[in-house]
């Protein structure tokens, strides 16, 4: 290698060898030193790389090193999140095996993040796909069972009525279709796994105070998501004597209830449905099975429904009201079934406008007077309680003495409601009927119901003889050898399960395992749990902040009180970094995306096909509008150390990062002049030169005292960006001033020079670690840098020994002074008037005032 040029190619295959061989990355299980667990969220393999992968790893990578440095023992795993879809389809569209294509995507993945050079303990490597890992999955699973928090009930899915199969919501498109035959999506009741997660829903909620670490924004979507509602449990009675139970926040509004709305799946619909209305009430549910949830409940949707023929009993006043059903009612939430008060509702008061419906005011507003007839829109806000009985009068509202508390109150007295609190949390819909997830570890016997597979038969495997053509029901389902299986418990005939597994599962503990990693006989040992969780920082996509890191949250809870660990939360520190964007060309008149390439004008862009002019903007990175930007082109232009200090550059890790390649080729330059600046050193002054030590630093000469303290302001401003809120951005920035000090500095025969030029290796270390360890080498050192300690600050080497000081003259500045640091306030105008520059301009003039600003100016005002 030249010494005198920066070749990234061979200086980050050299090392990321040398790395290999020495282990340097793997964790240490010293408990003598403090822990601190490192993760990114990992990846699906989908085989590539893209700039967001880049940017995540990297974030966590620095923070990982920088604790390795200032003496922490440190967890930084990678691995797979290998099950789902994407997988199954490749095996349709290319006719491969799912885990072929799978592991070959792991295989390329993988080598494609050892050229970034992240520091990860290859062997804690899992994939969740892997029948070493899954085994775990289902014996958690199996756990879960045992607790009550497993079980299977009746539940719609999305039916492809031509495939005949069942869909994940991802498979239906924004138009109700399916993805493989485009045919209207249906809603179907099939038997389907749950996890109770709505057990823990107030803990859930609860300890959301305990991450302080967590983005506010994060932690609010999740208390949204969970979605606490107090009010009151209430039982409408049909006219035969059904309960149609509905949950209110409310409750005092019950007496200007003047229909009742049931969701189209409710399984009372049928029943309820007179002779004559059989016929709209089945063309109506049918028409709310094709269309999605999101559609469904759409404030500004027009409302539409039909009367069941039937009526329901207030059980508050014995009042017939009737029984209509609505597609904008879901089963999945509360009851299936609301009471309506138009007055007080806007949704409701649409839906009785365009019905005819009464209209009943239960809370006329103070100083008002409603009337339901004449109302142009529901009045939701509080007043005095109206037409309501034994609430007449009564403030409305949710306080003490107010009509809330009221009604519940009477309600329970009577017997005919109790206060609860209600939860917007469903349970966690598990089932998927595919073939690429882990089995459900349950066998179906006649005689004994459902039986858990013993321990000792983990992992049921995926068989691999299977079919894939997207058509009817679930792969597993087809292979009768598969199927059919002797009962565990009384060893007659029996069946598995062949349902598999929502990938979210295998995602929601990984983080347990890599504690562990390869444990044949556990899915994880307590102790070494214990001694790595919680995860002391994550680093993913704001994309995740509600499934994933909730079922996280749930899964450890759970196994927190199986006693298989102690932590209560699993993400101690949580930081969703920023999207990155590029240049995106767009027309407007056809909405389609053009290429960069294909733009011949970037100053005035227009359609190459349609001569439009194009929108221009920034937007995240994709392959469907043209502005990625492939991380392997980067990094064999510029190299990997380069591509780590453009993403942390460029913007703060938790805000959007637009992609420029001029900055790009800034950082690449920068990190020549860090080459040059340490090369030329070593060739001239070398090794001969020692660092300051003690005392002998106060015999420095003025030059060295500046250079010594740019050097320790770069090292106190460096730690306390990456110890606080991670500022790398600002953190590169004061690098690149240590280099510039050290670059201009006259003082380059100097011990303190030497320290400068160590000090800059080693605070780059993180951020370039490649380079970082060619220079930490050539430097004469024989171990890594990345086990060299942290460079400690020297708050004495930020202490001024002199000031400039300004010398105005009628606020004009006329020229400057050093003078002592320490000088009060009259020895500073003592020396500006002693000075040259105030002899000359003051010379024959009366000075009628002198204004000092300690350690800045002294002005004079002087007559005419």
């Amino acid at each position: 290698m030249e010494s005198n040029k920066y070749s990234p190619a061979e200086i980050e295959t050299k090392w990321q060898q040398v790395w290999a061989e020495q282990g340097l990355d793997r964790a240490v299980e010293n408990p003598d030193q403090p822990k601190f667990y490192a993760l990114s969220m990992f990846p699906y393999p989908s085989g590539n790389l893209h700039m967001g992968h880049v940017r995540n790893y990297t974030i966590t990578d620095v923070v990982a090193r920088v604790r390795r440095m200032q003496g922490y023992r440190v967890l930084h795993p990678m691995g797979w999140d290998a099950f789902g879809l994407p997988a199954e389809n490749a095996a349709i569209d290319r006719g491969v095996h799912p885990a072929q294509w799978t592991y070959q995507n792991i295989d390329q993945m993988r080598a494609q993040l050892q050229e970034l050079g992240l520091s990860y303990d290859w062997e804690r490597e899992v994939a969740t796909c892997a029948p070493d890992y899954y085994r775990w999955t289902q014996w958690i699973f199996i756990q879960m069972l045992k607790m009550g928090l497993a079980y299977q009930k009746e539940a719609a899915v999305n039916w492809d009525p031509i495939d005949q199969t069942v869909l994940a919501n991802e498979q239906v498109d924004s138009e109700g279709r399916s993805w493989r035959s485009g045919a209207l999506v249906e809603k179907k009741l099939l038997r389907q796994w749950f996890l109770k997660i709505t057990d823990y829903a107030e803990e859930l909620l609860n300890d959301l105070n305990q991450l302080p670490g967590w983005p506010e924004r994060v932690r609010t979507m999740q208390a949204n998501w969970i979605g606490k509602s107090t009010g009151a449990q209430v039982v409408f009675k049909t006219e035969a004597g059904d309960a149609l139970p509905v949950f209110t926040t409310r409750p005092d509004t019950l007496w200007g209830a003047t229909f009742m709305v049931l969701s189209p799946e409710h399984p009372l619909v049928e029943k309820l449905t007179a002779p004559d209305r059989v016929a709209a009430v089945e063309d109506y549910r049918k028409a709310a099975a094709a269309k999605s949830e999101i559609d469904r409940t759409a404030e500004d949707r027009e409302k539409t429904g039909v009367w069941t023929g039937s009526y329901a009993l207030n059980p508050v006043n014995n009042e017939k009201i009737p029984v209509w059903i609505a597609d904008y009612v879901l089963m999945g939430y509360g009851t299936g079934a609301i009471m309506a008060v138009p007055a007080h509702d806007q949704r409701d008061f649409e839906f009785a406008r365009k019905f005819d419906l009464p209209v009943r005011v239960v809370v006329q507003p103070v100083g008002e007077s409603l009337n339901g007839e004449t109302m142009v829109e529901a009045w939701p806000g509080d007043g005095v309680m109206v037409n309501s009985g034994p609430l007449d009068g009564t403030p409305a509202g949710k306080g003490e003495g107010q009509s809330v508390p009221a009604a519940i109150a009477w309600l329970e007295t009577n017997g005919k409601g109790q206060g609860e609190s209600n939860y917007r949390l469903r349970d966690w819909l598990i089932s998927r009927q595919r073939y690429w997830g882990v089995p459900i570890p349950v066998v179906h016997c006649p005689e004994c119901g459902i039986v858990p597979v013993p321990d000792e038969q983990l992992p049921v495997t995926l068989p691999e003889d299977v079919e894939f053509s997207g058509r009817g029901a679930s792969p597993l389902a087809q292979l009768e050898h598969w199927v059919n299986v002797p009962c565990p418990a009384c060893n007659r005939p029996a069946r598995r399960e062949t349902d598999t597994m929502d990938t979210f599962i295998d995602s929601s503990w990984y983080f347990l395992r890599y504690t562990d990693a390869r444990n044949p006989e556990s899915a994880f040992a307590t102790a070494q749990a214990n001694g790595w969780m919680p995860v002391d920082q994550y680093v993913g996509g704001i994309e995740h902040a509600i499934l994933h890191l909730l079922y996280s949250r749930f899964i450890t809870k759970v196994l927190r009180d199986r006693g298989l660990i102690s932590c209560d939360e699993p993400f101690q520190r949580l930081l969703t970094q920023g999207m990155v964007q590029n240049t995106t060309y767009k027309n407007p008149k056809t909405g389609k995306y053009v290429a960069p390439e294909s733009v011949a004008d970037p100053q005035n862009p227009v359609d190459p096909d349609t001569g439009d002019a194009l929108e221009v903007f920034y937007e995240k990175m994709s392959k469907s509008k043209y502005n990625g930007v492939d991380p392997k082109a980067v990094l064999a232009k510029y190299g990997a150390d380069t591509a780590r200090m453009f993403i942390l550059f460029k913007a703060p890790p938790e805000k959007d990062l637009e992609w420029d390649d001029a900055d790009v080729e800034g950082q690449f330059r920068f990190l020549n002049r860090v080459w040059r600046l340490v090369t030329e050193y070593l060739t001239t002054v070398g090794a001969n030169v020692g660092s300051p030590t003690g005392d002998g630093a106060t015999s420095l000469s003025k030059d060295e005292k500046n250079l010594r303290r740019a050097i320790h302001t770069a090292i106190q401003a460096i730690t306390e960006d990456i110890d606080g809120d991670y500022q790398f951005n600002t953190a590169v920035s004061e690098l690149m001033k240590l280099s510039n000090a050290l670059t201009d500095s006259p003082a380059k025969d100097s011990p303190v020079y030497a320290e400068g030029v160590r000090a800059l290796v080693l605070l780059l270390a993180p951020f370039a670690p490649h380079l970082a360890d060619e220079l930490w080498h050539q430097l004469g050192n024989p171990d890594s840098v990345h086990r060299a300690p942290w460079p400690a600050f020297d708050s004495s080497a930020l202490v001024v020994d002199e000031i400039t000081l300004v010398i105005q003259i009628m606020g004009k500045t006329r020229g400057t002074l050093e003078v002592p640091a320490s000088s009060d306030k009259a020895a500073l105008e003592q020396y500006a008037r002693e000075s040259e520059v105030a002899q000359r301009y003051l010379e024959g003039k009366e000075i009628k005032k002198v204004i000092v600003v300690p350690g800045k100016l002294v002005n004079f005002v002087v007559g005419s």
